[in-house]
C-alpha cells in the first residue's frame, strides 16, 4: 500500500487505528488533541517524522470540519488573522532551520509548558489579552507556534492558551483552533514535504486513518454538547494536562 506497509504488522495497523479512534474522540470533546495524542501513541512504533506524515490527512480533514459553521466563520478568522500569518512563517523557518520534527528536549518542553498551563486554568485564573494588544500578540503566538510545530509536530503550544485568553465562548474557541490548526497542519505538510519527510506513498496510509479519527471526532462532538460550560473548561484543563504529562513522562522514559 505505501512505504509503511512494508514496516508495520496487521497489529500495528489495528493500534494505529485505535490511536486515531481515541485522538478523535478527545478532540471532539475538547477541540484539540489529535496531533497531541497520535504523536505520542504512533512514536511507540514508528518514528517522529513517520508519525507526523501519518496524521497529516486525518489532522487537516477534522481541523477543517472543526472550522464551521460558516455564518461565524469570517469574524473568528479576522480576529485571529494576524497569528495565522505567524505561523506560516515560523513553521515554514522552523522546518527549514531545525528539520523534521523530532528530538526528547521538544517533546518535554511542550509537555510541561501544557501541564503547567491546564494547572494555572484549574486554579480558576484566566489569562487575559487587552484587545489593543492583539494586533501584535497574534503574530509573535503565531510563529512561536510555527516554531514548536515544526519541532514537535504539535499545534497547541502558545496556540492554545493564547486563543482562550482572547475570551472566546465555547463555540468560538472550538472554531478558532480549528482554523488555527487548519493552518498548522497545511504549513506543515509543506514543510515534511520540502524535508523529504513526506513522499506522496505516505498520502494512502494518511487517508486510511480518517475513519477512525472522523468517527471519535462524532462521538467526541455528541458528548461535547451534552457537558455544561463549567465541566467543558474542566475538561478541557484536565485533558491538557493529561496530554503534556504524557508527552513529557513518555520523552524522559
Amino acid at each position: 500500500m505505501t512505504i509503511f506497509s512494508n514496516e508495520l504488522t496487521a497489529g500495528h495497523w489495528a493500534a494505529a487505528a485505535a490511536v486515531f479512534l481515541l485522538a478523535g474522540v478527545i478532540k471532539g470533546v475538547i477541540g484539540l488533541g489529535l496531533p497531541t495524542v497520535s504523536m505520542a501513541l504512533l512514536a511507540l512504533w514508528m518514528a517522529p517524522v513517520r508519525a507526523a506524515a501519518l496524521l497529516i490527512v486525518p489532522s487537516l480533514v477534522t481541523n477543517i470540519w472543526q472550522t464551521g459553521p460558516r455564518a461565524s466563520f469570517g469574524a473568528v478568522l479576522r480576529r485571529i488573522g494576524g497569528m495565522q500569518a505567524g505561523i506560516v512563517v515560523g513553521t515554514l523557518g522552523g522546518a527549514l532551520w531545525l528539520g523534521a520534527p523530532g528530538g526528547a528536549w521538544a517533546s518535554v518542553a511542550l509537555g510541561v509548558a501544557l501541564v503547567a498551563y491546564a494547572l494555572w486554568g484549574l486554579t480558576g485564573r484566566q489569562l487575559h489579552a487587552p484587545p489593543a494588544h492583539e494586533w501584535w500578540l497574534g503574530p509573535l503566538v503565531g510563529v512561536a507556534t510555527g516554531l514548536v510545530t515544526a519541532v514537535t509536530g504539535v499545534f497547541a503550544v502558545p496556540a492554545v492558551p493564547y486563543l482562550q485568553a482572547l475570551g472566546f465562548q465555547r463555540d468560538s474557541l472550538i472554531q478558532a483552533m480549528g482554523i488555527s490548526f487548519t493552518t498548522s497542519t497545511i504549513v506543515l505538510g509543506i514543510g515534511l514535504a520540502g524535508n523529504g519527510g513526506y513522499p506522496m506513498a505516505a498520502v494512502g496510509s494518511s487517508v486510511a486513518m480518517l475513519v477512525p479519527a472522523i468517527g471519535g471526532m462524532v462521538i467526541g462532538t455528541w458528548l461535547r454538547q451534552k457537558l455544561p460550560v463549567a465541566v467543558f473548561k474542566r475538561c478541557f484543563l484536565i485533558g491538557l494536562a493529561l496530554l503534556g504529562g504524557y508527552m513529557t513522562v513518555r520523552a524522559i522514559a
